[in-house]
């Protein structure tokens, strides 16, 4: 995986609540927590960013996804983060969407804007994004 230019402020814990932006059919995810991240405090939970994997189980959406767990990469969040040229980026909702084993989008298309660290790290994403911000 890919580094990413930006520094970005890492501030959604396990238990988090993330929006869908695709049509895959999931609308609400609860993360559970981060995939290939190890450490963090003694005793805090690793928190995790714009651009990363989690796990998650689907709160709301169809039976096929209700209640399993699921791969999310995160696109939006609303902590503000820095870009290396000294611009400030923030979204107004934490939102992510569902990939496959091989980091493949589900959906077909993505509902508003996409972080660009998001699309440096995973090229396939952008193929289905609509805005990159």
């Amino acid at each position: 995986m890919k580094g990413v230019s930006s520094h970005i402020v890492k501030t959604l814990v396990p238990g988090a609540v993330i929006t869908c932006a695709d049509n895959s059919g999931a609308y609400v995810f609860r993360m559970i927590h981060i995939i290939g991240k190890t450490g963090g405090r003694h005793g805090k939970n690793t928190p995790a960013g714009v651009g990363d994997i989690v796990s998650a189980s689907v709160r709301k959406g169809t039976s096929t996804y209700l209640k399993k767990p699921v791969r999310v990469v995160i696109i939006r969040q609303k902590a503000p983060y820095r870009r290396s040229n000294g611009m400030r980026i923030k979204f107004e909702d934490n939102a992510g969407i569902m990939i496959s084993d091989e980091n493949l989008p589900i959906g077909t298309e993505v509902k508003g804007a996409m972080a660009r660290e998001v699309v440096e790290r995973f090229i396939k994403v952008a193929g289905v994004a609509s805005r990159v911000v």
